[in-house]
């Protein structure tokens, strides 16, 4: 299980970077400084996608 929270903070943090680095994504920081609901909804959306990736390779490979 520590193996798979390690995994999904390293995609989340990537895919996070990405996402904050795309002007169509994330055109402005906030006024919170990096703090507010805009950031927040993204982080959440980050996670959210890394632990589906991790979910669907796990069944992929349970698959093969």
């Amino acid at each position: 299980m520590e193996l798979q929270t390690t995994e999904v903070k390293q995609i989340a943090t990537q895919l996070l970077s990405g996402m904050l680095a795309n002007p169509h994504v994330y055109p402005m920081v906030s006024d919170e400084s990096g703090r507010g609901q805009r950031e927040q909804d993204l982080i959440i959306a980050a996670i959210e996608m890394a632990e589906s990736l991790i979910t669907k390779v796990e069944k992929n490979n349970k698959d093969n």
